[in-house]
């Protein structure tokens, strides 16, 4: 048994964590200081530092709230739900690698958790699960909002699965591996896929919004029409649940972006420079969480700047626009391929 080989995985699933919870906490802050500066507004203020502590509070406050649930409500189900989305969202980000190897006693050590041939299935394997999440949450809360918001969101999420698994098609045709390492690796030696393939990337990135409910596509939750969605009946730790799993997917999704079209954690030219190693992979892991956090601000950009869509330009989009280029990016892909390989 490789006591390193386990003591290192670990470490890295507790460091994976942590980082986690922290940046779902401060994108939180992020979140509502970039509404305020949308809005002209000045945000949270009170608790901490320019209201630094204020997620903390927030928390805080989810705690020793009551947790309420419907009589009618099939009870298990309706614990069961908020922790597969926790599940989903904390487990896809094992595949993601935030940099090279690395050399650690004389052993070469992969930043990634998983390093595994087939990190790209497992990925949309796990985003497919997330559905049940909230499907389940809507359909055991024994509310017909909270039912409405599930259906909405099944219909949703499985459309723009399929755009975004074409999306990813591209890319692993012209990596020709699953794994996430290899297709950082094509893009250091050949070029990063945003420009390779620039259609695939946007199409991806829209499938991402849809996919995390975030807006113009946060149909399942629609407050002025559904009260709240699919966690209308939802309070204290149960509702801090979605919500933790809400942000964390936009990490997660900001991540693959990421991986799959922005080239990791490469640095261009950096290459060329005479850097001790250590001071290497620090600037390349570094560029990769840059990386995120600019997606990341995208993401709240986005969210104050654009309008709903109505569910009925939702699904066209998904079907009559989305699915048809997603098309055209993998015939691309394959011309590429044919071209360059």
């Amino acid at each position: 048994m490789d006591w390193f080989l386990i003591i290192a995985t670990i470490v890295k699933i507790l460091l994976v964590v942590s980082i986690l919870l922290l940046s779902v906490a401060m994108l939180v802050l992020a979140e509502r200081k970039v509404a305020a500066w949308t809005q002209n507004r000045l945000g949270p203020n009170r608790v901490g530092p320019g209201g630094l502590l204020q997620p903390f509070a927030d928390v805080f406050k989810l705690l020793v709230k009551e947790d309420i649930v419907p009589v009618v409500a099939n009870r298990l189900i309706h614990a069961l739900a908020p922790m597969l989305a926790l599940f989903v969202a904390f487990t896809t980000y094992a595949v993601i690698p935030p940099g090279p190897s690395v050399e650690i006693f004389g052993r070469t050590v992969n930043l990634v958790i998983a390093d595994v041939d087939m990190g790209i299935l497992y990925v949309l394997a796990l985003t497919s699960i997330g559905v049940y999440a909230i499907t389940f949450s809507g359909w055991s809360s024994g509310s017909k909002y909270s039912l409405l918001g599930g259906i909405r969101s099944s219909a949703q999420m499985i459309s723009y699965e399929i755009s975004m698994g074409f999306s990813i098609a591209g890319v692993l045709l012209f990596a020709e591996s699953l794994r996430p390492l290899a297709i950082v690796q094509q893009q250091i030696d050949i070029a990063w896929n945003i420009v390779l393939q620039p259609l695939g990337f946007i199409t991806f990135v829209t499938a991402a919004f849809a996919e995390t409910n975030r807006l113009p596509f946060d149909l399942p939750e629609a407050e002025p029409e559904l009260v709240g969605g699919y966690h209308t009946e939802y309070s204290s730790m149960k509702f801090a649940g979605f919500f933790l799993a809400e942000y964390a997917n936009m990490i997660v999704a900001s991540g693959l972006i990421v991986t799959l079209y922005l080239g990791g954690w490469h640095v261009p030219f950096i290459s060329g420079l005479e850097l001790p190693s250590w001071l290497l992979v620090l600037i390349q892991v570094g560029a990769f969480f840059v990386k995120i956090g600019a997606l990341l601000f995208f993401f709240l950009w986005v969210r104050w700047s654009l309008p709903r869509f109505r569910y009925d330009q939702l699904m066209d989009l998904g079907w009559k626009v989305m699915f048809p280029l997603t098309l055209l990016n993998l015939l691309w892909a394959a011309v590429l391929v044919m071209l360059i390989k």
